[in-house]
């Protein structure tokens, strides 16, 4: 039988943090390169969307190619739209019958249980992305790490040089959180903090 794992948990984080995000902060910088705060929330709001489909096995345009993301599609309603895509999506992910046989994101084929733990991880990363951008705080639950770090440390060094899913490792302290460690594996360093403007 297919191991399911609870994203739920990382999509009501992902959904607090969304709710503390102020307009003002839409043009503030990230941890992804390039990205800012409402090009960041318009990729959640999309890959959400993808995944979902991917869950329930609606193959099509949606799953076929990586959306490109832009605050610019943000639109008047991301504040209740985007929320309610991470929770569709969570709830499509608790069907087992998710986690079976083969479908398809971002234009890739994979195996259910691959693509199930790639939206999870989609979720854990991209919220502590969102939180550190906006200055809020970040918690996430034991299993959700757990799950993310076990997928982050099968990413080779070769795959992260060839600019893929992850950066090349950020080196973190001897204390630091299980938290603080899967963000470094995946490329990003944990104590980053929005640029400061200049005067």
């Amino acid at each position: 039988m297919t191991e399911m794992l609870d994203l739920f948990p990382a999509a009501r984080m992902m959904t607090e943090v969304i709710a503390g995000i102020r307009d003002d902060q839409l043009t503030a910088r990230t941890p992804c390169r390039d990205a800012t705060l409402g090009d960041l929330l318009d990729h959640i709001g999309g890959l959400s969307v993808a995944f979902t489909a991917a869950a329930m096995k609606e193959l099509g345009e949606i799953t076929a190619r990586p959306p490109i993301p832009s605050a610019a599609n943000l639109g008047d309603d991301w504040r209740s739209r985007i929320p309610a895509q991470v929770a569709a999506l969570a709830h499509a992910w608790h069907d087992p019958a998710a986690w079976t046989g083969t479908t398809q994101a971002g234009g890739l084929d994979l195996p259910g249980r691959i693509a199930g733990l790639v939206a999870l991880d989609e979720l854990v990363i991209h919220g502590w992305d969102l939180a550190a951008a906006a200055g809020l705080p970040y918690r996430c639950d034991e299993a959700s790490i757990a799950a993310c770090t076990a997928f982050a440390s099968t990413v080779t060094a070769e795959q992260r040089a060839e600019g893929g899913l992850f950066g090349p490792a950020v080196t973190v302290p001897d204390d630091a959180t299980a938290l603080q460690r899967l963000i470094g594996m995946t490329g990003r360093d944990p104590s980053w903090t929005p640029p400061r403007e200049a005067a």
